[in-house]
């Protein structure tokens, strides 16, 4: 076997269940090589000891306590030793040829820090849960093509503005300059806010649907908990990212939407997941100071005109 070029860092916790039909297609990728490192998130279901019987090949990294989508991704991150770094859910399945194609892709364009995956369903094989994810410029994160049924509509690779973190891949040198994950995002938004750092460092990020991946959306998160990471997050990236010119043009559209989902929530208070929203938005606005001196450091390092930025937003 060759030298890996290609880290697949899996965060797991009590994805016991999913982790059978995830490696096995790791074991069969036509890639020359890969390293697969799963980061376990303190599990109850026994999933490090059912890795370490069953797949002795995976590099298994036991945290002390759940540290979040973020955490452990970092982790992997840290621990990987390749010039690429892919994120994988536990509840993925991934064809045979997507490390080979994400490669390909990497050392096809020299511009592109991160490649994105063609996603699909994984109990509905011919309908997207994303072909690349997209950003509104009224502050809205979104996965493009989802639900839609696969009729060739992506089946040709493109620039867009972000990767679904569920398969992310990464140019390690674009990492090194400019971080990995926002470990305090924890959960939900942590890919599309390093894909703003990227864009606005000038490294591109292409949608290769040749890399094909299976989803079982939401299988491991969801409820409550997302609403509150949503809100909170959503308000996070907006204040970390977007540039002056772009607050000033876009300013009144990204705070009428704050507002209507404020509004909404209200309107929902009886129910756990708009209680949970608004919770996270207010904890959005409380850290508003320590979001401020991560933007100085972020728009510091801008390398690209904010024409371009504005170029990759998305017309909600």
């Amino acid at each position: 076997m060759g030298e890996a070029r290609l880290s697949v860092v899996i965060p797991n916790w009590n994805g016991k269940d999913f982790l059978e039909t995830c490696l096995n297609a790791l074991r069969r990728q036509k890639a020359a090589d890969i390293e697969v490192i799963l980061v376990d998130n303190a599990s109850a279901d026994d999933s490090q000891a059912y890795v370490k019987a069953e797949y002795p090949e995976v590099r298994l990294i036991e945290l002390p306590e759940n540290r979040g989508f973020t955490g452990a991704c970092n982790t992997g991150i840290e621990t990987a030793s390749t010039e690429f770094i892919a994120l994988l859910n536990n509840d993925t399945e991934v064809d045979e040829h997507w490390a080979a194609e994400v490669i390909a892709a990497f050392d096809a364009r020299p511009d592109v820090g991160i490649v994105a995956s063609k996603m699909l369903l994984f109990d509905a094989r011919d309908r997207f849960h994303t072909a690349g994810d997209f950003f509104t410029s009224d502050g809205r994160a979104g996965n493009r093509g989802a639900w839609q049924t696969d009729r060739g509509q992506y089946d040709s690779g493109e620039y867009v503005f972000s990767a679904c973190g569920g398969s992310a891949a990464y140019r390690r040198s674009m990492l090194d300059e400019i971080g990995s994950l926002d470990d305090d995002f924890f959960f939900l938004l942590e890919d599309i806010d390093l894909a703003w750092r990227a864009q606005l460092t000038g490294y591109k990020v292409w949608y290769t649907p040749q890399a094909v991946v299976y989803h079982h959306l939401s299988a491991t998160g969801g409820g409550a908990t997302a609403s509150y990471y949503d809100g909170r997050n959503g308000i996070w990236l907006v204040i970390k990212n977007v540039p002056a010119s772009l607050l000033r043009k876009y300013g009144v559209k990204i705070l009428s939407r704050q507002l209507a989902l404020a509004f909404s929530a209200l309107r929902a208070w009886r129910g756990p997941e708009a209680r949970a929203r608004l919770r996270g938005m207010i904890t959005g606005l409380l850290t508003i100071r320590s979001t401020l001196s991560k933007r100085r450091g972020i728009q510091a390092r801008k390398r690209v005109d904010d024409d371009y930025i504005d170029s990759m937003l998305t017309r909600p």
